[in-house]
């Protein structure tokens, strides 16, 4: 987009903390792996290349280590970053964080200094809701497609971060799909996925014992908690230590604008 961006807010709020603990893609480069992590760094370096990479930033490996320094508190002025960072994002892209009209969504991704595929978690369509996918509907001419990203990330989200046994989600997407005839969730009808959102969000409160959240920013916070707390789940401290990876690097968290894979015949993915 050619219009100025405005960045005073991210400025202040680092002046205003202890550490800058969030840094746009456009501020990173291939050097800073210890700090941004391999996948934070890798996208730093190609947007400063030119590339047309999705805008967003990286919240930082010391954020995670303080994470756990401060008994698993965000540091001191990391999410007022996280907030001026978003509208950075929302700058950039020209959506709202939120917002009904033209809503931008976002992945929530882990990324430690070398790369652990698998072993640590990952949100994506964060920022969806009854509200937003409304807009993504309008935008996209394609109910299907909205309820369709809408169920996925209530399916990974309370996976992720609700900690819901995700069998019980599949158990009812194979019913629907048994009720409708059919063999793959491609082949679900938008009515079926409208209906799907709303059995998984109760499966969600029934499970997790507290409602679905539908605040993005509510949503965005427990989703980088969780990415944070995978750096120490099991699966990652048994691959450190299989691989002779140090436990005290700490990982990355990648806040990204979402593009989507799901459109259409014609997208590359």
């Amino acid at each position: 987009m050619t219009q100025q961006i405005t960045r005073s807010g991210l400025d202040e709020a680092v002046k205003r903390s202890p550490r800058k603990w969030v840094y746009l893609f456009s501020e990173g480069n291939a050097t800073m792996r210890d700090l941004l992590g391999g996948k934070g760094a890798g996208v730093a370096e190609m947007t400063n290349a030119g590339l047309p990479v999705p805008p967003g930033f990286t919240i930082s490996t010391e954020a995670c280590n303080a994470y756990y320094e401060t008994g698993k508190h965000f540091p001191p002025g990391m999410w007022e970053q996280v907030l001026e960072a978003i509208k950075i994002v929302e700058q950039q892209t020209g959506k709202g964080f939120g917002k009904k009209d033209n809503p931008l969504l976002v992945s929530v991704r882990s990324g430690a200094k070398f790369s652990m595929p698998g072993m640590m978690d990952t949100v994506l369509n964060l920022g969806i809701n009854d509200e937003t996918v409304q807009g993504l509907v309008a935008l996209t001419g394609n109910e299907r497609f909205a309820y369709d990203a809408y169920r996925r990330f209530i399916q990974m989200f309370s996976k992720i971060v609700l900690d819901v046994d995700p069998r019980e989600y599949e158990q009812v997407l194979d019913q629907y799909k048994e009720r409708a005839h059919v063999k793959t969730d491609a082949e679900l009808s938008a009515a079926d996925l409208k209906q799907l959102v709303g059995e998984f969000k109760q499966i969600a409160e029934r499970t997790s014992g507290q409602p679905f959240p539908t605040d993005v920013y509510k949503q965005l916070e427990k989703a980088i908690e969780a990415v944070f707390a995978s750096w120490n789940n099991k699966r990652a401290i048994d691959y450190r230590n299989f691989n002779k990876i140090s436990h005290t690097l700490g990982t990355a968290v990648n806040v990204q604008s979402m593009v989507f894979g799901n459109m259409g015949n014609d997208s590359g993915t």
